[in-house]
């Protein structure tokens, strides 16, 4: 099965009864009839939607689900710097054609001052309340999007930022696969696989969404450097992203603006009622957002945040056979946090990015509720900045990306659930500040020149332990020779000794190096 594009957001202009029977998603930036996708000026076309068509034998149903081209076969396909689902925005650059450069540049959350800090919650804050103004979300499999009287589309509003925790849970959650039969739940297009950076590297343009909403083309989502090695999470205070409660040590940001936040998509109920999911995040009955740093006792090992040293970017290889959370000497699977950060695979091992989430123990450390605490935008743009650190240290091209094999919808052509628009994984393998338009304010250590992958550690120590047991034998064969030699009143006991101890240990170490 391809990683497809339905059940996403899709734009308010193509929801029309028409537009889904239609398939056609190819709006016109100007409104204007027959400039579909601004194609009378340049900006793109309308064009059938191109998938990858590699099987995955681990995935029996293919066709049989929501997520093939069910909603729309034909999109826009935007030329140059224009971008966007009718190609009437910007891609990098900012400017009413385009090409006006701007800086936008992530920092640091922590060194940053209190009113920068300030600017940053506002925006979150507006963002979890602010209607978006251009996408829409499914609320009902295909089987009933038209309505009860085949003519009223099932689709609702949904805030900015709401819509970025929809579309990650979403990715995670399960395949529906008709009335009355079990969901497919071993499906994942997000994790354990490579698309793990590509797809959230996407998953956080949610910063274009933001710019949008302020006016402000050059706003920068700031990162958090987590790997200090530490017990305490420095930016969980009532200024930032809100302290423990006093009370409820399960419970965060008491006295913080995020206090009024409720968890969205917190219920499963698509097996059931069909709804995708709750986006009603005004409801009393939803939850509050519950972080307890460190607070996990039943697991000393995610009590400490990752360490510095954690952060390698020395790894060559982006991923490994089988591509997923098994892969050893991976630099996919070692960043997600599966493996040790040196690349060797370990199931009881949980390191940098998976080791932030269960150090933060609540709400964040579930993958389909997780965006609703706020800090995984923080731990994320980390992730992406030591991402693409590794792309420019080692000039990787997509083709270093898995073309076929990998778990379902990770291939390099397969499109990022449910993201829209149709965007593939091998579209964002790409170094940021040339080809997405933001770079990172960060300081790395400089490359170690001891640092050595698992394949090159046991190479090196095949090779020591036969040189070492050569040597042994040399010495032993030299030992016995010189015994001969000493004792033949024929020959001169130091030259005989000499010739033979080096000439003899010298043919033992070529035919062992060979």
């Amino acid at each position: 099965m391809s990683a497809t594009l339905t059940l996403a957001q899709y734009p308010q202009d193509s929801i029309s009864p028409e537009g889904l029977w239609s398939g056609q998603c190819c709006p016109s930036p100007s409104e204007a009839a027959g400039h579909e996708c601004g194609s009378n000026t340049g900006r793109g076309e309308c064009v059938s939607i191109l998938t990858d068509n590699h099987h995955h034998p681990q995935y029996p149903y293919a066709g049989c689900d929501d997520r093939d081209l069910r909603f729309f076969n034909r999109t826009c396909q935007c030329n140059g710097n224009f971008s966007g689902y009718n190609c009437g925005r910007c891609h990098r650059l900012t400017g009413q054609n385009c090409d006006q450069r701007i800086s936008v540049v992530k920092r640091n959350i922590t060194p940053m001052n209190a009113a920068e800090k300030q600017t940053f919650v506002n925006a979150l804050d507006l963002a979890k309340r602010t209607i978006h103004s251009d996408l829409v979300i499914c609320t009902r499999r295909y089987q009933e999007v038209f309505g009860p009287d085949d003519n009223t589309p099932q689709f609702e509003n949904i805030t900015i930022y709401n819509y970025f925790v929809w579309s990650h849970y979403y990715s995670v959650s399960k395949t529906y696969l008709g009335s009355g039969q079990s969901s497919f739940g071993g499906i994942d297009f997000s994790h354990e696989g490579p698309g793990f950076v590509t797809w959230h590297c996407f998953h956080l343009l949610l910063e274009r969404h933001i710019q949008d909403m302020l006016g402000n083309p050059t706003f920068a989502l700031p990162y958090w450097n987590f790997a200090t090695g530490g017990n305490e999470c420095d930016i969980c205070n009532d200024d930032l992203l809100g302290a423990r409660s006093s009370f409820d040590m399960n419970t965060s940001i008491p006295k913080s603006v995020f206090s009024e936040w409720r968890v969205i998509c917190d219920v499963d109920d698509y097996d059931t009622l069909g709804t995708i999911c709750n986006n009603n995040n005004t409801l009393c009955t939803a939850p509050p957002i519950q972080r307890n740093p460190a607070g996990d006792v039943a697991r000393p090992m995610v009590q400490r945040l990752p360490k510095p040293q954690d952060v390698l970017v020395d790894l060559n290889t982006f991923d490994t056979a089988p591509s997923y959370s098994t892969s050893s000497e991976s630099f996919r699977n070692s960043i997600e946090g599966y493996s040790a950060p040196q690349g060797m695979s370990d199931p009881i091992i949980r390191s940098l990015y998976n080791l932030a989430h269960l150090f933060l123990n609540g709400t964040g450390g579930h993958a389909l509720v997780s965006p609703n605490d706020f800090i995984f935008v923080l731990l994320h743009t980390f992730n992406d900045a030591i991402f693409d650190e590794w792309l420019g240290r080692h000039q990787q091209r997509e083709v270093a990306y898995s073309e076929e094999n990998a778990p379902i919808g990770h291939n390099r052509r397969s499109h990022m659930v449910p993201l829209w628009p149709p965007v593939t994984y091998a579209d964002m393998f790409l170094s940021a500040p040339a080809n997405l338009g933001y770079s990172y304010e960060i300081q790395w250590p400089m490359p170690t020149p001891c640092a050595y992958t698992l394949s090159e550690i046991i190479t090196i120590a095949i090779v020591v332990a036969v040189l070492v047991v050569a040597m042994v034998g040399g010495v032993i064969a030299c030992a016995g020779r010189a015994h001969f030699y000493c004792s033949a009143e024929t020959l001169e006991p130091q030259l005989g000794e000499t010739i033979h101890h080096y000439s003899g240990v010298d043919q033992r170490f070529n035919k062992s190096i060979i």
